[in-house]
């Protein structure tokens, strides 16, 4: 994060002089340590995060596809005679460890069509859905099982 930060600076600086070096190098060191106190950086947190990442993008295509899966569902429904759209409200226990985790999975029901985390509280999630079929939390559904690769 601080070589990110210090070449930023001398990215919008547009010169490479030794005042400029300098200055950049205090100004991110102070940068650093608000990073610090305010939100409890450290740089182990950002080599788990560096190692996850690979992770983390393979589950943006996942998340993907399960959007185009709900897209084509709620297409479905919207054209369908007798589109049986029963909306409800469910209420359901994640099972997930982290802040992360449940983050994670409250907006992915949210971006998907169809459903719309209401309520998020510790581990039980309130969502709407057009149909119950629209939730899948199951412990084997895909979201969940990469989920909770994140996690660990």
């Amino acid at each position: 994060m601080y070589l990110l930060l210090f070449l930023f600076f001398i990215i919008l600086t547009g010169k490479v002089t030794i005042e400029i070096l300098v200055s950049g190098l205090v100004l991110t060191a102070a940068l650093g340590g608000l990073l610090y106190a305010l939100f409890g950086y450290t740089p182990g947190r950002e080599l788990r995060f560096l190692k996850k990442a690979p992770l983390f993008f393979l589950y943006l295509f996942v998340l993907l596809f399960e959007i185009l899966k709900a897209s084509v569902r709620m297409i479905g429904c919207i054209f369908a005679e007798k589109s049986g759209i029963r909306p409800v409200l469910v209420t359901f226990e994640s099972g997930l460890k982290t802040r992360f985790g449940r983050y994670v999975l409250a907006n992915s029901i949210t971006l998907t069509p169809g459903t719309i985390t209401v309520e998020q509280t510790g581990d039980v999630f309130t969502v709407h859905c057009l149909k119950r079929e629209f939730l899948d939390v199951s412990e084997d559904s895909v979201m969940m099982r990469w989920i909770r690769r994140l996690e660990r």
